[in-house]
């Protein structure tokens, strides 16, 4: 049976909270993830999590990797690459992988890099 359009492999997922959406409550994804609306709670990625100009999360994020343009208020752990883009602001400690720091981007917290 051939698949339809909407029925896609949970591997290749890609989920979108848009920038009129509010998310009270933990977040837990097989795919990848693109937030740019705001997250009250704590984000469990197994994907790739893209936090958009307009995103916002308030809680503690775990994923594989990250493309941050927003604003997150929380603890980050990011198993492979984390990017902070030029506008991206990041209240918390983060423990990554690799890191790629834009200019114009802020961070206030301690960062570990694991291996």
């Amino acid at each position: 049976m051939a698949k339809t359009n909407y029925e896609q492999d949970s591997t290749n997922a890609i989920n979108i909270i848009s920038n009129r959406t509010t998310i009270k409550g933990d977040v837990i994804s097989d795919g990848d993830l693109r937030i740019d609306g705001i997250v009250e709670g704590s984000l469990n990625i197994k994907g790739k999590l893209v936090i958009g100009n307009s995103g916002k999360i308030v809680g503690n994020i775990n994923c594989q990797n990250a493309d941050l343009s927003g604003r997150v208020e929380g603890n980050i752990i990011v198993k492979d690459l984390l990017s902070l883009q030029n506008n991206s602001t990041i209240n918390g400690d983060i423990t990554i992988g690799k890191l790629s720091i834009e200019p114009g981007a802020t961070f206030t917290g301690k960062c570990s890099m694991s291996t």
